[in-house]
């Protein structure tokens, strides 16, 4: 997946979230049949006091947070628990826009240490819930949740990341 990163806090870089982003998102699109060279997505690598406001903004909720997206599309299906409609793909030369997601670094590494996870572990996870929510995954309804948290879940262990959701 080709993925614009745009770095607003330098401790992103420190951390090497460009390969992990990269490492989760093939992972995904492999799970989901999906060529990565046909799809394109932002990524805002950000701090708290960033995310708050967009928080703000978007959501009315002035409040920081793990990860945000804003998709392209609408493929939310009606169905609860439904898979969302597949992206048509674009090419490596036009790759199809997915949207952006934003993740706010204190708040990440605020949740692994209070998880007793590893970092590189839990930023996969978010960029993977980023990128599922850009591809019409939600978690709103208990059917659509369950959904979501299965395919993460499975994306994850073929990174050989355990469940995040049991541990």
């Amino acid at each position: 997946m080709i993925v614009d990163t745009i770095y607003e806090d330098p401790r992103w870089e420190d951390a090497g979230l460009a390969a992990l982003a990269e490492c989760a998102l093939d992972a995904m699109a492999a799970h989901l049949g999906l060529d990565p060279s046909g799809y394109e997505l932002a990524l805002l690598a950000c701090d708290d006091a960033r995310i708050a406001a967009l928080n703000g903004n978007f959501r009315d909720k002035p409040r920081p947070t793990n990860v945000l997206s804003w998709p392209e599309e609408d493929r939310s299906p009606e169905t609860p628990g439904a898979v969302p409609e597949r992206p048509d793909p674009g090419s490596a030369e036009d790759p199809a826009y997915l949207g952006d997601i934003a993740i706010a670094y204190d708040t990440c590494a605020r949740e692994a240490m209070a998880q007793g996870k590893p970092f590189p572990a839990h930023v996969m996870h978010l960029v993977v819930h980023g990128a599922l929510h850009l591809l019409g995954y939600d978690h709103v309804r208990d059917a659509d949740a369950t959904l979501m948290e299965r395919v993460e879940a499975e994306i994850l262990g073929k990174l050989g990341l355990p469940d995040p959701y049991r541990e």
